[in-house]
């Protein structure tokens, strides 16, 4: 992989000291591992936003013994007028017995009707108020007692949780690659420049500053590692594309074919953080090893 034309003449060497193939192969794979991890990032964010606000908003109210008689006729009768009187409360429905059959095959295996137990009523709505619906659960508890509502805020938190742990995942392993990206850069600057000591000593001998040759370590670093983040990169889309495919599911109509605005976004920065890291890492090692000849 040649550099430009345009680039300045090759006194110390370095197009052979280092190597086009290993360096820029080594930032390339990476690349590919922090673009995987920053889709991540980006993925778990998205989807628990969109989980959050259908989870937390959801309610679910059970009435056991529906049928019996209740406060203006039966139990479930009075539920549901209340639920749908209630401030903060949207859309309550009750669920038919194809429903819950459907919600209950994998634990009963069988329709409940067979079973002959008391199945309670179950009655879904939304919550859209700004404060966990306790007052509502004693209230209906009051009105049929043994009446149980759940809301989605404990789900929510814990997705939340989930999320947080997954991205402080992520950032770890941002950082790890960071670290082994440096690594690599100043290992293979040392190798170059145990290859090319003699001419090095010979110029720095003749008064050559330590910047002009930082900065000629720094430059081929720097060419070399854009290109292999620039690789890595491509090669990390067709990737992040199957994946974002088997996520669209579970983001539902919110999520739109392809990879998210903000990915677009992130990964032509990756080039330029390789960048930084191949020029500062090379300028440190070579630096650091010409004042060890002083």
């Amino acid at each position: 992989m040649a550099e430009p034309a345009t680039t300045r003449p090759d006194y110390l060497g370095l197009r052979s000291a280092l190597s086009d193939r290993l360096l820029p192969v080594l930032v390339g794979a990476m690349t590919f591992l922090a673009a995987l991890a920053v889709a991540g990032t980006l993925a778990a964010a998205s989807l628990a936003a969109h989980w959050q606000g259908d989870t937390a908003a959801a309610l679910t109210v059970q009435v056991p013994n529906p049928d019996d008689a209740g406060a203006g006729g039966t139990r479930l009768a009075a539920v549901l007028r209340a639920l749908s009187t209630a401030p903060g409360v949207t859309n309550p429905q009750l669920m038919s017995t194809d429903d819950v059959n459907h919600l209950l095959t994998p634990w009963l295996g069988t329709n409940i009707a067979a079973l002959a137990l008391p199945i309670p009523a179950v009655i879904t709505a939304t919550w859209a108020g700004s404060a966990p619906p306790d007052a509502l659960a004693a209230s209906l508890a009051k009105l049929a007692p043994g009446t149980l509502l759940t809301s989605g805020a404990a789900w929510a938190a814990r997705v939340a949780a989930l999320t947080s742990s997954l991205q402080a995942c992520a950032a770890a392993v941002l950082f790890i690659v960071a670290l082994v990206a440096a690594a690599v850069v100043s290992v293979a600057t040392r190798s170059g420049l145990a290859q090319r000591r003699e001419a090095i000593e010979i110029i720095h001998g003749l008064g050559a500053l330590d910047a002009d040759i930082a900065d000629r370590f720094a430059a081929r670093a720097t060419w070399l590692t854009v290109t292999g983040a620039i690789a890595g990169g491509a090669l990390a889309l067709p990737i992040l594309f199957w994946l974002s495919a088997l996520a669209a599911p579970f983001a539902g109509a919110a999520q739109s074919p392809g990879l998210p605005p903000a990915l677009w976004i992130a990964l032509p920065i990756l080039p330029l953080v390789a960048a930084i890291i191949g020029w500062s890492t090379a300028q440190l090692t070579v630096r650091g090893w010409l004042r060890g000849l002083a």
